[in-house]
């Protein structure tokens, strides 16, 4: 007998029979059951390689009824939705894209694992529906082999049909359903051609009274009659099967696919190419963001000010406005730079454009330590970093990914821009030229510390260097939109219900800080506030308004100072004094927990501006010039201001970043030893710009 035929051999048929009085099957083999228990949860596993069509078919089969988390014990990502079929709610589960059960991998590992119920808190699923890109059957058939043995209900379902045809493919549906022994129903999921009877064949699985069928193969017939090791054997009855059941051996690759992979794979012009597509990316990301966030914070502006006029002045008013409403404020911004992100990645990756970015980057990637598909998620970490963070998920490689998403914070996102241009406008009033190179050179630094970073990460904590890369270029594509827009969708749902929920509850923490206990107003506000008086009868109007604001704003100072944060300040002052801080910079910089650019806000107020400083910018840096020590010498000198922006440039003070990465690695010690390393590296790096200027300087 002729190997392919032994090969073919080691699928066989196995029957399920009706139970005449239990709600349940009965394989020949009773140790084969699957149960349908009373109030038991339906579920289909959706497996598939990556690139088949798996995620564009799961918001298909479940629209947006789906929930996104991570596997119990695991940092890879489940996701689930639920959908009627045959009258009968089903739980789909989307397990992680891969190419066999048999690897080591993580994410191969933990499918395995999933499909035989091993893994604690997710129940072996009732059956799997196998998810085969049409385009490449050959390649695909290897892991719907490797279903088949499960000793379960499996569902083919032969995806990109449309795209087959169209490349002249021709595909004998029912020979190929002969061969696996199973239902095989043509599908584009892209277009929805094929998803009723699709449907249909999940409904008649879930119901108890149809006559069904999975597959067992032969073990030892695939073992011993091949001739070889099962992996060949397998790969030899995949082509066997696919000879047989389709032309696609007389399908060519088109001249323009060839065309663009020169181009797009090319050494140095793939890299020129990536970096106009990230580029534009980085644009849409940072300029195109830029109007609807100007609209959510001008949107939150006036509903602050409705409330300012609704309410009268006091605590309650104080918290909804500064509290609330600049909590939600403060995460909502970021929402059109998230949205902008997972868009265009997720066209970029259905086109096949993105497996070639990564493969043309990979070798720079590697010799920084990181992989090629970190390029991305660094690029966008100038913008945002929790999105950053969030788009590390495309780097298969655990260790790659905890790497990138421990060095992506410092690079300078848009949220220290108000920062730079604060110090940088102390330091070069005068010389925007300067200004500008020390801006610049901020960024600068942020890239050559992330990347040092990673480099030592791979030699200490993370050793070994990157992993290879080995990709299979998926032919290019017209992009799924809705495909798309759910994606964008689930993604920024994520976004506002995790760190959306944590950076309020912190602003709310802050608001109560700074605005407790309650402090008795100086006498010398009660000495002003009456000369203002006088001042307003005497018909001096102007003055007596100047006097006032002067008295408010030295009363906000007089609060914040002996409130819980500024004390908090007195209390850290020893610690951050050898950076040229006083206790005011000390209140500045816990303010930047909860965003960054808080610190121009709170250092406006601590030195005497008020809270409407914003709206005077040459006020705050003429103020901040003038601000002095208490033995009278300024406190914004040179070696303080690069200090400070050092300090920056570095630190870790962003804690939603902290609770996205908690997140992503689905434990605490991640965000915990960034918070720790980056912050020692900001102390350290502050003190020695600080320790040579102020000896440089004199």
């Amino acid at each position: 007998m002729k190997k392919t035929e032994k090969a073919g051999r080691a699928v066989g048929f196995l029957q399920l029979n009706r139970r005449d009085k239990r709600n349940s099957f009965n394989f020949k083999d009773s140790s084969d059951l699957v149960s349908f228990k009373p109030g038991h949860v339906w579920t289909l596993a959706l497996v598939g390689n990556p690139n088949a069509g798996k995620t564009t078919l799961f918001n298909a089969l479940t629209g947006l009824r789906a929930k996104t988390a991570n596997y119990p014990g695991t940092t890879y990502e489940q996701k689930t939705g639920r959908a009627m079929m045959g009258g009968r709610e089903v739980l789909v589960v989307d397990l992680p894209g891969l190419y066999g059960l048999e690897s080591a991998a993580p994410e191969e590992k933990l499918a395995s694992d999933v499909l035989h119920g091993r893994l604690d808190g997710s129940p072996r699923p009732d059956a799997a529906l196998v998810i085969v890109d049409a385009t490449n059957l050959e390649r695909n058939l290897y892991l719907a082999s490797q279903v088949l043995e499960l000793q379960m209900p499996v569902i083919v379902a032969l995806n990109m049909m449309d795209m087959a045809l169209n490349d002249g493919i021709h595909i004998d549906v029912a020979r190929l359903r002969q061969e696996l022994g199973c239902p095989v129903v043509p599908i584009s999921a892209r277009t929805g051609r094929g998803l009723d009877e699709l449907r249909r064949e999940i409904a008649g699985l879930t119901a108890p009274d149809e006559s069904l069928s999975a597959v067992r193969p032969d073990k030892n017939d695939c073992a011993h009659g091949c001739g070889g090791c099962p992996f060949q054997a397998r790969y030899d009855w995949t082509e066997a099967v696919s000879g047989k059941v389709s032309n696609v051996a007389v399908a060519r690759k088109t001249r323009r696919t060839e065309l663009l992979d020169d181009v797009l794979t090319h050494p140095t012009l793939g890299l020129a190419v990536f970096a106009g597509v990230m580029l534009c990316l980085f644009t849409l990301i940072f300029w195109v963001a830029k109007i609807p966030m100007d609209l959510i914070n001008t949107l939150f502006a006036v509903m602050g000010g409705w409330v300012s006029r609704a309410l009268p002045a006091g605590d309650l008013q104080s918290l909804l406005v500064n509290g609330v409403l600049g909590g939600l404020g403060g995460v909502l911004v970021f929402l059109p730079q998230i949205c902008i992100l997972f868009f265009a990645l997720s066209l970029l990756e259905d086109t096949g454009y993105m497996a070639r970015a990564a493969l043309v980057t990979d070798k720079l990637m590697r010799r920084l330590g990181l992989p090629g598909k970190a390029f991305v998620p660094l690029l966008s970490a100038h913008a945002c970093a929790i999105p950053a963070i969030m788009s590390a998920r495309i780097i298969d490689n655990w260790r790659d990914r905890l790497v990138t998403i421990l060095v992506a914070p410092l690079m300078s996102c848009s949220a220290r821009i108000p920062v730079y241009a604060m110090v940088t406008a102390l330091l070069f009033p005068h010389s925007p030229l300067k200004a500008a190179l020390l801006f610049s050179g901020a960024y600068a630094t942020g890239i050559v510390f992330a990347t040092g970073m990673a480099l030592l990460l791979r030699g200490t904590l993370l050793p070994g260097g990157s992993q290879a890369l080995v990709i299979e270029l998926p032919p290019y594509r017209i992009p799924g939109w809705r495909t798309a827009l759910l994606h964008t969708y689930d993604r920024a749902k994520i976004f506002v219900q995790q760190a959306g929920t944590i950076i309020l509850v912190i602003s709310l923490v802050l608001w109560t800080l700074s605005h407790y206990p309650k402090s008795h107003a100086p006498s010398q506000v009660v000495a002003m506030s009456a000369q203002a008086d006088q001042l307003a009868r005497a018909g001096n109007l102007s003055a007596a308004n100047e006097l006032r604001d002067s008295a408010e704003r030295l009363t906000a100072q007089n609060a914040l100072q002996h409130s819980f944060a500024g004390r908090i300040g007195h209390l850290i002052e020893p610690v951050i004094q050898p950076l040229g801080f006083d206790w005011q910079i000390g209140i500045g910089i816990l303010s930047s927990f909860a965003a960054r650019e808080a610190v121009v806000s709170t250092l406006s107020i601590v030195y005497g501006l008020g809270e409407n400083a914003d709206d005077h910018p040459e006020s705050l840096y003429q103020t901040l010039q003038k601000a002095v020590r208490t033995d009278g010498t300024p406190v914004f000198t040179t070696a303080t201001c690069a200090s400070l922006l050092v300090f920056y440039i570095l630190a870790a003070q962003c804690l939603s970043t902290s609770a996205v990465v908690r997140r992503e690695t689905n434990s605490l010690k991640w965000p915990l030893f960034q918070i720790f390393y980056m912050t020692g590296l900001a102390y350290a790096a502050s003190w020695v710009v600080y320790r040579v200027l102020t000896h440089w300087l004199g």
